[in-house]
Parts: C-alpha cells; sequence; structure tokens
C-alpha cells in the first residue's frame, strides 16, 4: 500500500467507529424509530388473521379485547440490530456497496426472526400454555444471542468476509503506527 492509500484506510477506520458512536449516543432511537413499526405492523397481521386483534397506540395489540400484547423496545430488540451494525462497522475491508448489502441483509433476517418469534410466543400466550414464561425467557437470554451471531455467521459465509471485526483494525493501526518502527 501507499501513504495515500494507507491514509484513506485509517480516516475510513475512524469514520465506522465515529458512526457507531453517534448512532448510540441517541440511546439507540434510530433504531426503534425504524424498528418499532417495522415489527409491530407485521406482528398485528398475522394475528388479525387468525384472531379478532386492534392496534393501540402502535404499541398494544388487544386480542379478542381481554388479552394485550405489548411489544416494548425490549420486545423490537434494537440493541439486537445494533450489535449487527457493529460486528459489520468493525470489520475491515468489506467495500461499501458489499457493506450495505450486509447490513441490509442482517437487518431483514433479524427483523423475520423478531417478527416470527413475537407471533409465536403471543400464540402461546394467548392459548394460556403454561410454556410461555419459559420459552419467552429462553428466547430473551439465549436465543436472541445465538440469532444475532448465526446471522453474521451467515455473512461471513455469503459474503465471503476474510477480516475479523475489531481486531483486524488494529492489526491494520499498528502495522501504521510508530511503536511497530522502534522496535
Amino acid at each position: 500500500m501507499n501513504k495515500s492509500t494507507d491514509a484513506k484506510t485509517i480516516f475510513g477506520i475512524f469514520f465506522r467507529y465515529i458512526l457507531l458512536v453517534v448512532i448510540a449516543l441517541p440511546n439507540l432511537w434510530l433504531f426503534y424509530t425504524i424498528f418499532t413499526p417495522l415489527t409491530v405492523y407485521p406482528v398485528y397481521f398475522l394475528l388479525n388473521l387468525l384472531f379478532d386483534a386492534s392496534l393501540i397506540s402502535n404499541i398494544v395489540i388487544i386480542i379478542n379485547q381481554n388479552l394485550p400484547i405489548e411489544i416494548i423496545e425490549a420486545c423490537v430488540a434494537g440493541s439486537a440490530y445494533y450489535f449487527l451494525l457493529i460486528l459489520n462497522l468493525t470489520t475491515s475491508g468489506i467495500k461499501t456497496k458489499t457493506r450495505i448489502y450486509m447490513i441490509l441483509f442482517s437487518f431483514l433476517v433479524f427483523l423475520a426472526i423478531n417478527i416470527i418469534r413475537i407471533f409465536l410466543l403471543s400464540l402461546l400466550a394467548i392459548s394460556g400454555s403454561s410454556f410461555f414464561d419459559i420459552t419467552h425467557i429462553i428466547f430473551w437470554y439465549a436465543l436472541s444471542t445465538l440469532f444475532v451471531i448465526g446471522i453474521w455467521f451467515i455473512q461471513v459465509k455469503v459474503f465471503r468476509i476474510k477480516e475479523i471485526p475489531i481486531y483486524s483494525d488494529i492489526k491494520f493501526l499498528y502495522s501504521q503506527s510508530r511503536v511497530k518502527k522502534i522496535k
């Protein structure tokens, strides 16, 4: 690499990390603003196919007028979208167009999984299943993390990613630093 390419790469690294900080500053507001309606409306639509459902305040779904199903921020999982974005933006060596496709791919896959998850949990709640609480806890603590990691590994395979998040950036910056040259 030449100095011009190195400078561009260093600028790209700092831009990606600053972008992550800027997106996170307003408490992941951006993710909840975008993904709350994208989560609530499909769940409402699916439940309305099977039950008499009403949507109130874009958040609460009432089934047969006696069972509220509230889709709160934790259900929308803004932090999972942010984690997928972190994995994407902290990985070097990805062209901008590919990076955009990867972000869209990961967000759409997670959105679909999340809608199905909420729909299935809603069916358990509506049926009065004694398995609702344990299933909800398993989804919350274990499977949500596995979904995000699984989506990332699928992306690595599909988009042929060779770099490692964070590590590859640190390795490049170290190779450009004076610390290495002093030794």
